[in-house]
């Protein structure tokens, strides 16, 4: 009875091993699958996302000890890779997984209704959460990788998200590439004001409403805000941040831009600045001046690859183990309480502590 017990318990460890690591297997080429997150208020119940994976070479036995990760992330309501960089030039060019996450709210826009548009608040939450599956699965499956190259870049609605990982998780990234993100949520945006940008987040100033804009919501979603650039530079932030935007954009406003790069020099943080003028038009590269700007593609290899691509004269590797590993809060004060990003169980969770 006593052989059968244990050969029994053996059996069930064994499983439940076994169960762990085929949970974690990476596809062997490019694929999809979807990852469980953290709930959304507007939908309560469990959720999931869809991650959509990329090799150099679409296959995984290309990953060496020198291949990155990079979150590539679409724009406001796009799916996969859409209005970002090409994944198949971006895996081959820089030797990254491409990342890209179906976040909360991919999709037309104009199909969803009954909540204001998040903002990249647990946008960054979905890919973040995308970006741990990945981290620990090669870990766990003991796939060589160089987890000190790890970047995200996206464009428009990307960027914005793109800063807000960077914001919520500042030890992981070595380097991040906005284009033409949006870097507040402005009055002007949150509640469709007339004579602005034309996005229409819709938040309500009421608040009893579902889709009240509380001053704390707001204040996390300014990637410019001054103190929350501070508390970054005092965790020891130390990745390098390109921002490239139009000065004649008006959808995500360039003055915005322009602000937040000031805020994060005043920060004393590492912010390279592409401000694209008529004089820069290419045809190739830029082609506007506006929201859509150009080959984003070529933008993400172009000015983040000096600082992505091994060899490169300004190629750096980030020192700090990723918050993933640190396992420690991430804490942002408001004017009604703070944000905490948890890492506890080695990926993120973000809550609301009002005063």
């Amino acid at each position: 009875m006593v052989r059968i017990l244990l050969s029994i318990t053996v059996f069930l460890i064994i499983g439940d091993i076994c169960s762990a690591v085929q949970a974690a297997e990476l596809p062997e080429r490019d694929s999809s699958f979807s990852i469980a997150t953290q709930e959304w208020p507007f939908q309560p119940g469990p959720r999931s996302v869809k991650v959509y994976l990329y090799y150099p070479g679409n296959e995984l036995k290309n990953v060496n000890a020198d291949t990155g990760l990079m979150l590539n992330l679409h724009n406001w309501g796009g799916t996969n890779s859409s209005g970002a960089g090409n994944p198949a030039v971006l895996t081959r060019e820089l030797n990254v997984i491409a990342i890209s996450v179906d976040y909360v709210q991919s999709g037309s826009w104009n199909d969803q209704s009954g909540a204001p548009y998040d903002f990249g608040y647990l946008q960054a939450i979905d890919a973040l959460r995308a970006l741990s599956h990945v981290y620990h699965a090669l870990r766990e499956q003991k796939i060589p990788f160089n987890s000190r190259r790890i970047y995200s870049a996206g464009g428009s609605g990307g960027g914005n998200v793109t800063l807000m990982c960077n914001k919520f998780a500042p030890h992981t990234f070595t380097c991040v590439v906005d284009i033409c993100g949006m870097p507040r949520l402005s009055d002007d945006i949150a509640f469709n004001l007339p004579g602005g940008s034309s996005l229409d987040a819709r938040y309500s100033r009421d608040q009893n409403s579902a889709d009240y804009l509380s001053p704390g919501a707001q204040e996390i979603r300014f990637i410019g805000n001054p103190d929350h650039l501070k508390a970054m530079k005092a965790m020891g932030y130390a990745g390098k941040i390109v921002i490239i935007h139009g000065t004649g954009d008006t959808t995500c406003p360039y003055e915005d831009a322009k602000q937040m790069v000031q805020n994060m020099q005043a920060a004393d943080l590492d912010v390279k600045a592409k401000f694209v003028t008529q004089a820069d038009l290419d045809g190739v590269v830029f082609k506007n001046t506006g929201h859509s700007l150009g080959d984003r593609t070529k933008m993400i290899v172009e000015f983040g690859g000096p600082y992505i691509i091994p060899g490169n004269q300004k190629f750096r590797l980030r020192e700090s183990p990723t918050d993933f590993e640190l396992k420690q809060d991430v804490i942002y004060p408001t004017s009604d309480g703070r944000y905490v990003i948890s890492y506890s169980n080695g990926v993120p969770e973000v809550r609301f502590e009002a005063k």
